[in-house]
């Protein structure tokens, strides 16, 4: 729960709000036997049998799966950050991890989001390990979440934590509200940005990032 906790600063909501919130869904969280028992009611509603061979199971596996899917609840991207490295040979140009596929929910209809993020920074005298930025991704993709928001996370924490001179990601992915279900339209992609410091202010930053991206 701490986890929650720290995460949601860069949501800036108010500590106080947040604690409050946190131990009310604290308060209220279901155990194992009462989300099987909501599958079984799912099952049950979208006409399924659940007593039938295939779906005796089906209950515990999604309970297990939901764990899996949504365990950003229960990390803290900014404790992933937490270690840095100084030994960088004076090294201060961009860092750059293309191409980090995710797949996320989104909170409107708890259907998948695919696809994958850009991130980069700007070094001012420290870096991090490169699998610690693949981490905080994969932490707020496992949650319930919009595009929009989800990009901000990832761009708030690396300036929060390492504050280097200045962060840009860049989010691309395909909706399956949009794809499943709704106006169906299959194939379509959704392109958030979000820029901070240098990437922000100097448009050559902004371009080269993009540059990089696409070379």
């Amino acid at each position: 729960m701490d986890a929650i906790l720290k995460s949601q600063k860069h949501a800036e909501i108010p500590p106080k709000a947040t604690a409050d919130a946190a131990a009310t869904v604290h308060a209220i969280r279901p155990d194992r036997s009462e989300v099987e028992k909501a599958v079984l009611t799912l099952l049950r509603w979208i006409g399924e049998d659940p007593k039938r061979e295939g779906l005796i199971e089906t209950p515990a596996r999604v309970a297990k799966a939901y764990a899996e899917m949504f365990s950003g609840y229960e990390q803290d991207a900014a404790e992933e950050l937490g270690r840095t490295f100084e030994e960088v040979a004076g090294y201060d140009d961009i860092v750059l991890m293309r191409d980090l596929s995710f797949h996320s929910h989104c909170e409107h209809h708890m259907v998948p989001i695919i696809g994958k993020a850009h991130v980069a920074y700007l070094p001012d005298g420290k870096v991090v390990g490169l699998s610690k930025i693949a981490r905080v991704v994969d932490i707020y993709a496992r949650r319930l979440q919009t595009q929009e928001a989800m990009t901000a996370q990832i761009a708030g924490v690396i300036q929060d934590v390492l504050k280097p001179r200045g962060v840009a990601v860049m989010v691309e992915a395909e909706h399956m509200c949009m794809a499943m279900r709704g106006i169906r339209k299959q194939g379509s992609t959704t392109i958030t940005t979000r820029f901070t410091g240098e990437f922000k202010n100097n448009s050559e930053e902004q371009q080269r990032f993009f540059s990089l991206i696409r070379g």
